[in-house]
C-alpha cells in the first residue's frame, strides 16, 4: 500500500513541476524585444493549463508491484497582445481577431480616442501658453 502511494506520489510531483517549469510569470508576460530603430515590443500571452493523476492496484495482491497509473498535463499558450514603448509612450497593440459588435468596436476605440484628447489638450496648453 506504501509504495502504490509512493508511485501516484511521484508521478504527481513529476508532472506537476513540468507543468510549473511552463506555467510562469514569463510565460505570460515575454521577455522585452527592443528593435534597431528604439521600439520595444513585450508581448502578452493567455495561458490555459490542465492537469490529471490517477491509478489502481490490479489482481488481488496490493503489493504494489500491480500498480497502473497514469498523470497527464496540458499548457495552451495564446498570444494576446504586445505593449509597445516608443519614446517614453506604451501603446497595446492587440493580436486578435478584428471585433465583430459595436460594442467590441467602442472598447477597441477607447485607446485612440484617450490619445487623440490627449494630442488635443496638449496643442491647447501649449497655445494658450504662448
Amino acid at each position: 500500500m506504501e509504495n502504490k502511494k509512493t508511485n501516484l506520489s511521484e508521478m504527481m510531483e513529476t508532472a506537476m513541476s513540468k507543468v510549473r517549469e511552463m506555467v510562469s510569470s514569463d510565460t505570460v508576460i515575454g521577455q522585452p524585444i527592443t528593435t534597431p530603430d528604439g521600439v520595444t515590443l513585450v508581448p502578452v500571452s493567455r495561458l490555459s493549463f490542465g492537469f490529471s493523476c490517477g491509478g489502481s492496484d490490479f489482481g488481488k495482491v496490493t503489493d504494489g508491484k500491480n500498480f497502473a497509473g497514469g498523470t497527464a498535463a496540458g499548457v495552451k499558450v495564446d498570444p494576446v497582445a504586445f505593449l509597445v514603448v516608443k519614446d517614453g509612450v506604451t501603446r497595446v497593440m492587440p493580436v486578435a481577431i478584428p471585433a465583430m459588435g459595436t460594442a467590441d468596436r467602442v472598447i477597441e476605440m477607447i485607446p485612440q480616442v484617450m490619445d487623440r484628447v490627449e494630442s488635443f489638450i496638449d496643442k491647447k496648453k501649449e497655445t494658450t501658453e504662448f
